[in-house]
């Protein structure tokens, strides 16, 4: 049964709605889809799925962009009611009808809506009979005669090879094939390449081919050992001899005195590791980006290369006259070319093909149906709407401003927790380090907490970069417990009145289950209040893959009834993409959160804000 059907502008305010289904929602499902669906670009997708205590619904909808409306149909899930899009496309072209701007109240909309409600439950009703009254019996008995007669036709044709090339073995290195098409229970049959090596231990003996000689290359292991032992018994070094390596002069320049560039020990065996001091430099983080301004003029040129042959065919008066006019209603014929090629410009900028697919549903949802300026073409309105699109997926949703959070957690007299995951190599405990870094230029106390305790060196790793930056390090060695650990450094946290706790954690790969079981105990136990994803800007269609299982992994594994998720991203290894800054848009798309800290160097002052205008500048250039 339909639970609720609600008509809305893109303003929020609700037209109307049918009181005669008056079902109370449990939870808050328009609100979600809304904020989840809609103003996140994911509004080309057929369907939206909400879960609710005691309730999962389903939520389906459709647009009328040149008046800007939106029908919204909510139902329970597992009812799975087939008369639903037919309803919501009624409803649509009947309320367009009445529609006036001035109006806020359609209270004689309630007769016409259940007509339209009875009318599209009798279509899916005669539809359903019309299924069942197709029999299926016949179609499959004529594929299984069709089957059978393939078969037989298989069976002779083997016989016939195995009479002319006399054995089973000649029969399986010829490899015809057969395979049954299951479309209308045709039989196809597919010549498989021929194999000239042995199958399931037999030799193929193919007339085309000869057939390997074993005995050859067991002389040959034999004279090869013969030789190897030779060699053995020769190259005898002298252990007491130690063989060093001399230093190559190039020209005439001096040698070389010292190759050894470690850190120097001390008389008791400890380093002495050089302190960096704190006027190595401002963080970029504090430093606003300056962004050039290019010419956009030929943005739109490779897009409407790809819409030329149609206009061709129109005319020149025609296609004047239309850019003078205006086009009456934008179709999906339309759209096509220029969203094929936006979609190829945002692939080659590495954003993951199934992210940039839902982006170019979604414009073309925001577009179909809405009137086209005059003087415009259709490229630029798809570039416009695209742009809109990413700068409104890539803003955050809320505030990002760890210091004031920090400030706040300080009021309370608890430290301001931060826990950093990601996968194997992608630079967490080094972007620690350059968070630290910044937090200590705004005069905040920070402690690092040594939770890598399954890498080896990993400790060792975040020991070196506390010795530089002078900071507490607090660590338990190997083989422990992260979340105790995590616990206990929180706890010496507090009682030491340290302002953060940046805790490191070892990397794991979203499929290993006992590294997230761990990790999101870690989590559940300790509570922090940022959880922050290190992923690496290099990668492509895998970050979808990685940020969409870690959350997934973390809401599975978690004993808590409202899990905890990834809070923020830090992207890393920004400086060696050049222009391939899809990954940014990638994450946050699948994930919801934003991009807080985006590494750009080696150095602990290569910290910086990601700048919103200067991606989607790049993304769309």
């Amino acid at each position: 049964m339909l639970e609720q059907l609600l008509i809305f502008t893109r303003g929020g305010l609700i037209l109307w709605t049918c009181k005669e289904l008056g079902n109370a929602l449990k939870g808050s499902p328009i609100d979600t889809l809304i904020r989840s669906c809609l103003l996140e670009e994911r509004s080309g997708a057929a369907s939206y799925n909400y879960d609710a205590p005691g309730a999962s619904y389903t939520l389906k909808w459709t647009f009328h962009n040149e008046l800007g409306l939106v029908f919204v149909a909510v139902y329970q899930r597992i009812l799975h009611l087939l008369y639903v899009d037919d309803l919501l496309a009624l409803v649509r072209r009947e309320f367009s009808e009445i529609y006036d701007p001035k109006r806020t109240v359609y209270n004689d909309f309630d007769e016409t809506f259940r007509q339209l409600r009875m009318e599209a439950e009798a279509r899916a009703e005669e539809l359903k009979k019309s299924k069942q009254m197709v029999k299926p019996v016949n179609n499959s008995k004529k594929q299984g005669q069709a089957q059978k007669a393939g078969f037989d036709k298989g069976n002779k044709k083997r016989e016939g090879s195995s009479a002319g090339g006399g054995g089973d073995d000649n029969d399986e290195g010829k490899g015809r094939k057969l395979e049954n098409g299951h479309s209308n229970g045709n039989i196809f049959e597919i010549d498989e390449p021929r194999m000239t090596a042995a199958v399931n231990g037999k030799e193929n003996t193919s007339s085309n081919f000869s057939a390997f000689d074993v005995s050859k290359l067991q002389k040959r292991t034999k004279g090869g050992k013969k030789t190897d032992t030779v060699v053995n018994k020769g190259s005898k070094v002298d252990p007491k001899k130690k063989v060093t390596k001399k230093n190559r002069v190039w020209d005439d320049a001096p040698p070389e005195t010292k190759l050894d560039f470690t850190d120097p020990v001390d008389g008791n065996g400890n380093e002495k590791i050089e302190v960096v001091p704190a006027s190595q430099g401002e963080s970029m983080m504090d430093v606003e980006e300056i962004i050039s301004s290019d010419s956009e003029g030929e943005e739109d040129d490779n897009v409407q290369k790809d819409s030329k042959p149609e206009a061709t065919k129109k005319g020149w008066f025609s296609s004047m006259f239309q850019s003078i006019a205006g086009k009456a209603n934008l179709e999906k014929g339309d759209l096509e070319p220029a969203l094929k090629a936006l979609k190829d410009r945002l692939m080659t900028k590495n954003v993951a093909e199934e992210i940039a697919e839902k982006l170019c549903e979604s414009v073309a949802a925001s577009l179909e149906g809405k009137k086209l300026a005059s003087f415009t073409r259709v490229s630029s309105t798809v570039q416009a709407a695209m742009e809109e699109a990413l700068v409104r997926i890539l803003t955050p949703r809320r505030s990002i401003d760890i210091l004031r959070d920090v400030h706040a957690a300080k009021e309370q007299r608890k430290p301001y927790v931060v826990v950093f995951v990601g996968v194997n190599g992608v630079g967490k405990s080094t972007n620690l380090a350059k968070v630290a870094y910044w937090l200590l230029q705004h005069n905040v106390s920070v402690m690092m907490a040594a939770c890598d305790t399954f890498r080896s060196g990993a400790v060792e790793q975040l020991r070196t970069h506390a010795r530089r930056l002078q900071i507490p390090i607090f660590e338990k060695g190997y083989e422990k417990d992260p979340a105790i650990v995590a616990k206990e450094a929180i706890q010496e946290a507090t009682r030491n009145g340290s302002d953060v706790v940046l805790v490191d954690t070892a990397g794991r790969m979203q499929d290993n289950e006992p590294l997230m079981r761990a990790l999101s105990k870690l989590i559940y136990l300790n509570n922090p209040d940022l959880v922050l994803f290190v992923g690496e800007a290099l990668v492509g269609n895998d970050a979808v893959d990685q940020l969409s299982k870690f959350n997934q992994k973390l809401a599975d594994l978690s004993t808590s009834s409202t899990p905890r998720l990834i809070d923020g991203i830090l992207l890393t290894k920004f400086d060696t993409i050049d222009d391939k800054v899809g990954a940014a848009l990638s994450m946050v798309y699948i994930s919801g959160s934003p991009v807080m800290f985006v590494g750009c160097g080696q150095s602990y002052t290569d910290l910086k804000k990601l700048n919103v205008k200067s991606i989607v500048k790049t993304l769309l250039k």
